[in-house]
């Protein structure tokens, strides 16, 4: 509860930040779908929200938890809502009408992006949705900006009565720094909502009326852009002859370069991403025969900063900075350098990590259903996938993900499969994600009579991004009891005849289950219901596993059929105790039974 403390500093991320900066602002509600930069944000109000007297959600996707927040705000109290880049897609059917209807209250979109995909099917940049929907963007570089810049935000959103973006990326969201408090701000009055249709009932004749008013606040918005103290000029050395414009982490890395290069330079910072502060902009590209724009993923500030006048910009039009992937200290440092001709200069110690690719857990039930998946398909199936760590049986030897695309997906993807070829097809979700996006997926496959083997992973908690609950498991982000919604019955209420709900842990019961399913002429629903296996370790010891080598046949089916990184070879094949996890699949699964209970 250490981040409810009123002074001194403290030790934050940059998504704890957010919090901070959110509760000094003396914001009511928040809500999020987690997802990973950006988890630590729901889990952190999740943790404080009853103490500190805030109303949180885990929301069932991101536009509902973009709503939520809405509705609070236009009852006049303040919100946040918080997700990840790909998420503010989901979210954005809701939030580009909400600019045109305004709201009244503070309203905050967190969205946090994730170069270089560490996390993400993509690594879009959110900044074009501030274009796209007109509304304020900022972005932050360092936990104690965020916290700043996040009561920032709440402040425009209330001035111009528009939603106000804070864009965060990968290092900025994971970042540790001692954050000066301020007093958080307690705000317990109950919002009221006074009803204005042609405002905020956005049939044509309100659209037609609020986007002009849109345009309007925006107008107010360049004024505040202009004049903000977000946006300012670092210098760096006695005569600056290079202009460098540069936002979020981006700042971080060119400060760190313009010093090792020995180079005088003025740094314009920009805090705020949209709209611009064009006369700033304009004044400062004029002072400098060269311009470098220093910026993560797309050049977005460059673009606009020729469009503003800018001769002889360098930046990732020009090819001077990779177009792809996160930014480092050293590429930071050696475009400048190329740039400006010091390339030659000694450049900094390169350190090579050994590749460490993510896997499934020792134990994970995941494992055992896509395992059963193969055998009972003969791996002739296609494997339709969707976002969740089961999408990391991708890799050998399970190899079943033929295709992802996005949350609710890969059911939605099978559905055009089965129209289109006379293969077998197998679609896979995580029960959270199918709260999230996979129902309209299935009652669109019932409805169009679509031909496939919705199979979903239950291991009952949205397990990726750090076990939140979700509708399913009986409890809200509050820590509240609620309804368990159950999977099947919205299974069965969409229609569906064929249901089988197995545990993944019994190997014989789930490939018979698979075979039945995939010779039903329809849609078809494989329950595979297994609690997570970290979950299940929290409960005390399991039993251990060991390979009698005078059984062993040294077949290994256990390493490349089934993979489980417990086991290893050494002469011979081993258990690793130390991270076997007991579930017992691998015993079932080998021919030689040479796999036994450790007494």
């Amino acid at each position: 509860m250490d981040i409810l403390r009123n002074k001194g500093t403290l030790l934050l991320l940059g998504n704890e930040a957010v919090v901070r900066g959110a509760l000094e602002s003396g914001v009511n509600v928040a809500a999020t779908y987690p997802g990973t930069p950006a988890s630590e944000i729901g889990d952190t109000f999740s943790k404080i929200a009853k103490k500190a007297g805030v109303y949180f959600e885990y929301s069932v996707n991101e536009k509902v938890a973009v709503e939520t927040a809405f509705g609070a705000s236009i009852s006049g109290l303040r919100s946040i809502a918080s997700m990840k880049h790909v998420g503010l897609n989901v979210s954005s059917d809701a939030f580009v009408t909400m600019a045109y209807s305004g709201v009244k209250g503070g309203m905050v979109i967190v969205t946090a992006d994730d170069p270089s995909c560490y996390s993400s099917q993509n690594e879009q940049d959110s900044r074009y949705y501030a274009l796209l929907a007109n509304l304020p963007m900022l972005e932050p570089s360092t936990p104690q900006e965020v916290k700043e810049m996040a009561k920032k935000a709440f402040e425009i959103s209330e001035k111009l009565e528009l939603p106000v973006f804070l864009r965060m990326t990968t290092r900025v969201s994971h970042v540790r720094q001692n954050v000066r408090l301020s007093k958080i701000r307690k705000n317990n009055r109950k919002g009221f909502f006074e009803k204005n249709p042609i405002r905020f009932v956005n049939v044509p004749a309100g659209a037609r009326i609020g986007h002009p008013r849109l345009l309007k606040q925006m107008e107010k918005a360049k004024d505040i852009s202009d004049k903000s103290d977000l946006n300012r000029v670092v210098k760096v050395g006695k005569k600056p002859k290079i202009g460098i414009i540069t936002s979020g982490v981006s700042y971080n890395y060119t400060v760190d370069a313009v010093k090792k290069l020995g180079i005088d330079a003025s740094i314009l910072k920009l805090g705020i991403v949209h709209p611009l502060p064009e006369k700033m902009c304009e004044d400062f590209v004029k002072s400098f025969k060269k311009i470098i724009v220093v910026e993560e993923l797309e050049p977005y500030l460059e673009t606009l900063i020729k469009s503003l006048g800018g001769k002889n910009v360098y930046g990732k039009i020009t090819n001077d900075f990779p177009r792809t992937f996160e930014y480092t200290p050293d590429i930071v440092f050696n475009s400048i350098g190329k740039i400006l001709g010091k390339e030659n200069q000694k450049k900094n110690e390169k350190i090579v990590v050994p590749s460490r690719p993510p896997v499934l857990c020792p134990g994970c039930p995941h494992r055992a259903t896509f395992y059963a998946a193969k055998i009972a398909s003969k791996d002739k199936a296609i494997y339709s996938t969707d976002i969740g760590c089961y999408a990391l049986s991708v890799q050998p030897p399970l190899s079943t993900a033929d295709v992802l695309v996005c949350m609710g997906g890969g059911a939605g993807v099978a559905g055009g499969l089965s129209k289109s070829t006379d293969q077998k097809i197998i679609s896979f979700i995580g029960d959270s994600t199918f709260f999230h996006a996979g129902i309209p997926a299935l009652v669109n496959a019932v409805y169009n009579n679509h031909r496939f083997v919705y199979t979903i992973l239950d291991n009952r908690t949205t397990a990726m991004t750090g076990h939140q609950p979700h509708p399913g498991m009986g409890i809200t982000g509050m820590g509240n009891t609620a309804p368990n919604i159950k999977i099947e019955d919205i299974v069965r209420g969409a229609g569906v005849k064929f249901i089988e709900i197995v545990d993944p842990y019994n190997v014989k019961e789930t490939v018979s289950a698979f075979r039945k399913a995939l010779e039903y002429d329809s849609v078809s629903v494989l329950i595979a219901r297994h609690p997570c296996i970290l979950l299940e370790s929290r409960k005390g010891k399991r039993k251990a596993y060991q390979i009698n080598q005078s059984k062993c046949k040294e077949c290994r089916i256990c390493i490349d059929r089934f993979g489980c990184p417990a086991f290893y070879v050494d002469n011979k094949i081993r258990i690793n105790p130390l991270i076997c996890a007991g579930c017992g699949v691998c015993a079932q699964i080998c021919p030689a039974k040479a796999i036994e209970v450790v007494k």
